[in-house]
């Protein structure tokens, strides 16, 4: 793997409680390790971001997602392969996850990841990994390296080389939340 440094850098950096900036399967983001409240704090520090809004988790599978949230459906995995290009989704009931993770009405917000480099890196470390876009609370979300802003760049522990040169411009995922019946509400 063209990465396979990154990947070791970032799990270093992960176990020292720091915060890397990566690229995901949609925008350039900020993540740490998803039960990590010492990174977490640090992420909202740099994002100057208020406490209350919470960050997505990127996890691998339905497998993997059943374990942080209560009574998941039982064709969720048939549910999240159905989406064709990246897709958040709410989730009621959280579990097993550290409260700043956790938005005030319960819910996390998920995306199953299809991002080689993303993929690799939570199977490496076993756990999901907090994504949040790479700017200031309010700012527009860097699609390229590029638009990351130095004032960010300065602040993280480990930038991910990987993808620095790419220059396809990406947006954000869309998000969608579960209802109690199993339906879908578009949120953006």
């Amino acid at each position: 793997m063209i990465y396979e440094n990154d990947i070791q850098e970032s799990v270093k950096t992960f176990a020292q409680h720091g915060v890397i900036l990566y690229p995901t399967d949609t925008i350039w983001g900020l993540g740490c390790l998803a039960d990590d409240e010492i990174a977490i704090e640090k992420i909202y520090n740099i994002k100057q971001r208020p406490a209350e809004k919470s960050f997505i988790l990127l996890m691998t599978d339905a497998k993997q997602l059943s374990k942080y949230i209560a009574n998941p459906l039982p064709d969720l995995q048939t549910v999240i392969e159905s989406f064709k290009e990246p897709t958040t989704i709410i989730y009621d009931n959280a579990i097993n996850l550290p409260s700043s993770l956790i938005a005030t009405d319960g819910s996390i917000a998920v995306r199953i990841t299809n991002d080689p480099f993303c993929r690799s890196l939570i199977k490496r470390t076993k756990k999901p990994i907090v994504s949040t876009s790479a700017n200031l609370s309010g700012a527009v979300s860097p699609s390229i390296y590029a638009s990351v802003a130095s004032e960010i760049k300065k602040q993280v522990d480990y930038i991910v080389l990987h993808r620095q040169d790419d220059e396809t411009i990406s947006t954000p995922s869309s998000i969608l939340k579960l209802t109690p019946s199993g339906n879908f509400l578009k949120i953006r």
